[in-house]
C-alpha cells in the first residue's frame, strides 16, 4: 500500500479536491473520534492505493504519483497557504518470508523534493512456518 497526504492542524479537505480535481481516497477531520480512547491528530486529505500483493513497491507508488505529477504548483500552493505537511507512506507486509525490493528511483525522488515531501516505511511482517518451506 502507498499513499500521499496533505496533513495539518485544520483546513477544509474539499478545498483540495477542489483545486487538484482528484477525488481523495480518504479525508480526516483533526478532533473526529477514532475509538473511546483515541481522536484524528490531523485534518489530511489522502490519495493512495490498496494493499496489492508485489515485491516492488515502485508500483503502487507510480500510481499515485502519475495522478499528482502535473500538480506540483497547486500542491505546494495548498501546503504553503495552509501550513500544511506532506508526506508519502508505504505501508508493506512481508508475508510467507518473501521480502521485496525498496528502492525508490529518481524521479520519485525529485518529485518529492519539488513538494517539500517525507517518506514514512511501515514494515509489518505477517508470522509464517519457515519448517514448511
Amino acid at each position: 500500500m502507498a499513499y500521499f497526504s496533505l496533513f495539518g492542524d485544520e483546513f477544509d479537505p474539499n478545498y483540495v479536491t477542489s483545486i487538484l480535481k482528484i477525488e481523495p481516497t480518504n479525508t480526516a477531520y483533526k478532533g473526529d473520534i477514532i475509538n473511546k480512547k483515541h481522536r484524528i491528530k490531523d485534518t489530511s486529505w489522502t490519495l493512495g492505493t490498496d494493499y496489492e500483493k508485489s515485491l516492488d513497491v515502485n508500483h503502487q507508488l507510480t500510481k499515485v504519483v502519475d495522478l499528482l505529477k502535473n500538480k506540483v504548483k497547486e500542491i505546494n500552493s495548498i501546503r504553503i497557504k495552509h501550513r500544511l505537511f506532506t508526506k508519502f507512506f508505504i505501508v508493506i507486509r512481508i508475508e510467507e518470508g518473501k521480502t521485496l525490493a525498496l528502492y525508490f528511483d529518481s524521479d520519485f525522488i525529485e518529485f518529492v523534493n519539488m513538494i517539500h515531501a517525507e517518506i514514512d516505511v511501515d514494515l509489518y511482517t505477517i508470522p509464517y512456518n519457515e519448517e514448511l518451506e
